[in-house]
């Protein structure tokens, strides 16, 4: 079975090596994630979990009051078991309990793992290409979660 918890200090030196920080800094990236507030808006980090090992993890960004973006990274090791998915849909779960009415997804037009990814999540795809704030040429897909 697979779960979301908050990032803890248990998980300091997970999160150092798997951003190469300091313990110090990998301690405040944590306490950084669990203020809830990026940028001043509503975001949230979560471990994802399989059988008490951290695979990956998940956030979700707040755009507006009805819009929430979901990220999934799942560490090279765990891909390709479903993992992604079962993330996506947890926290597609918590972004309906907290009121949100649309997941907004921005997908590099060459990551044809997460193009399947939406897709199996019924997302839709605007089919025009944008480019990001990195200058990445990506898709938008659109969930409506009401």
């Amino acid at each position: 079975m697979l779960t979301l918890r908050r990032f803890e200090a248990m998980d300091t030196e997970l999160v150092a090596s798997r951003f190469n920080l300091n313990l110090d800094g990998a301690k405040n990236l944590i306490n950084e994630w669990n203020t809830q507030i990026f940028d001043g808006k509503h975001f949230e980090m979560f471990a994802i979990i399989s059988n008490e090992t951290v695979v990956g993890m998940i956030s979700m960004y707040e755009h507006s009051k009805s819009v929430i973006s979901i990220g999934p990274e799942i560490f090279k090791e765990y891909r390709r078991k479903g993992f992604a998915k079962a993330a996506m849909e947890k926290a597609i779960a918590i972004a309906q309990r907290q009121h949100y009415a649309i997941v907004l997804q921005q997908v590099q037009i060459n990551n044809e793992a997460s193009i399947k990814l939406h897709e199996s999540l019924n997302f839709e795809r605007d089919n025009a290409i944008y480019k990001n704030k990195k200058g990445n040429d990506i898709y938008l897909y659109l969930k409506c979660i009401l």
